[in-house]
C-alpha cells in the first residue's frame, strides 16, 4: 500500500556539509563533531533552519560522537559529554521551533560508511553501539538512528545493541550498493537477509545513495519488508567517484531533488529528506512539492 501524501513525514538534510557551507571546520576524523564545542550556535541554527523548512524530525549531530572517532581526534573519554550536549542543541531547536517535531539520535558505523570491511568484530560492533546508544536514551532522544549501515555483520550487531538499550524506539537506514540489483548493502548482503532481524524497528530507511538512484533502492525494500513498516529515504545530491572526488548530478538544484523524492513516495517511502549536500532549501522544496500535490488529490 503506497502512503498518502497527507501521511508522508519529512526528516531533515545533510548536518556536516551544511555546517561546511556556513564556515565551519569539518575535517576528518571528528567530522561535525567539532561544531559542538567550537561552533555551537551555527549548529543550533542548522537544526533550526531545517525545521522552519518543514522538517519534522530532525538528526542529532552525533555521527561522529563514539568513542572510537573521538579518540582518533584526541578527545579520549569525551563521548558521553558531546553526545549530550548534540542533543540537548537539537533539543533547543525543537522546543524553539516546533515541539511536535522528533529528535532522531544518529549512530554511525564504527569506521568508515564506505567501506564495510573495516568494521571490527561483531562482539566490538555491538558493544562500542551499545555504548553510544546508551548515551543517546540517557540524552533523551526520541528515537536511536542507526543509519549509513553498509555491511551485515555492523548492521545486526548494531540492532543488537539499539534493541537491548532503546527498546522498540529504534530505526535503521543502510547505505547500499549503486552497482548490480538494487536491495544490496556495500558488503553484498542483500537486505532481505536481515530483514527477520530489522521487524522491532520503528522505520527502515536507505541513506547516502544518489538521489538519482533511489527509487529503485524504496522498491525493492519495500518488497522485502512487512507491508506495515514504514521505509525511509533521505539521498545524496551526488555521488562520490572512484578517485574520491565528488560528482553532483541535478538533483544539487532542490526543486530537482523534490522530484526525485515525490517518486520515492510513489515507490513505497513515507519518510523522506536529505543527506550529504542536501540543504535547507532541499528540505523546503519537498515540503512544497508534497503539500502542492496533496492539495489537489480528491479527499
Amino acid at each position: 500500500m503506497l502512503p498518502g501524501l497527507h501521511d508522508v513525514r519529512l526528516l531533515d538534510g545533510a548536518t556536516g556539509t551544511e555546517l561546511d557551507r556556513r564556515g565551519v571546520d569539518i575535517g576528518l576524523p571528528l567530522w561535525s563533531a567539532r561544531a559542538i564545542t567550537e561552533a555551537a550556535d551555527v549548529l543550533l541554527d542548522v537544526h533550526r533552519a531545517y525545521l522552519e523548512a518543514g522538517a519534522q524530525a530532525i538528526t542529532t549531530n552525533t555521527f561522529r560522537t563514539h568513542e572510537r572517532s573521538l579518540a582518533k581526534g584526541g578527545l579520549t573519554g569525551r563521548a558521553a559529554d558531546l553526545t549530550r550536549r548534540a542533543v540537548s542543541i537539537a533539543m533547543a531547536a525543537r522546543d524553539e521551533v516546533n515541539t511536535d517535531a522528533i529528535v532522531l539520535g544518529s549512530v554511525a558505523p564504527l569506521e568508515d560508511c564506505y567501506s564495510p570491511e573495516r568494521a571490527p568484530s561483531a562482539d566490538i560492533c555491538c558493544a562500542e553501539h551499545a555504548q553510544i546508544v546508551a548515551h543517546l536514551v540517557d540524552a533523551g532522544v526520541d528515537v536511536v538512528l542507526l543509519e549509513t549501515m553498509c555491511g551485515a555483520r555492523e548492521s545486526l550487531a548494531a540492532v543488537d545493541a539499539a534493541t537491548a538499550g532503546a527498546a522498540d524506539a529504534w530505526a535503521i537506514s543502510f547505505c547500499l550498493r549503486s552497482d548490480g540489483p538494487p536491495g544490496v548493502l556495500l558488503d553484498g548482503t542483500p537486505v532481505s537477509a536481515l530483514a527477520s532481524n530489522l521487524l522491532g524497528a520503528c522505520f527502515v530507511g536507505i541513506n547516502c545513495v544518489a538521489a538519482t538512484q533511489l527509487g529503485a533502492q524504496v522498491s525493492a525494500l519495500r518488497g522485502v519488508l512487512p507491508e506495515e513498516m514504514p521505509i525511509a529515504a533521505y539521498g545524496n545530491v551526488g555521488y562520490a567517484d572512484e578517485q574520491g572526488g565528488w560528482v553532483s548530478t541535478d538533483a544539487i538544484e532542490p526543486a530537482r531533488y523534490a522530484e526525485y523524492a515525490m517518486d520515492w513516495i510513489d515507490a513505497g517511502a513515507s519518510l523522506v529528506g536529505g543527506c550529504c549536500g542536501t540543504s535547507p532549501g532541499t528540505i523546503r522544496a519537498i515540503s512544497d512539492r508534497v503539500a502542492a500535490r496533496a492539495s489537489i488529490l480528491p479527499g
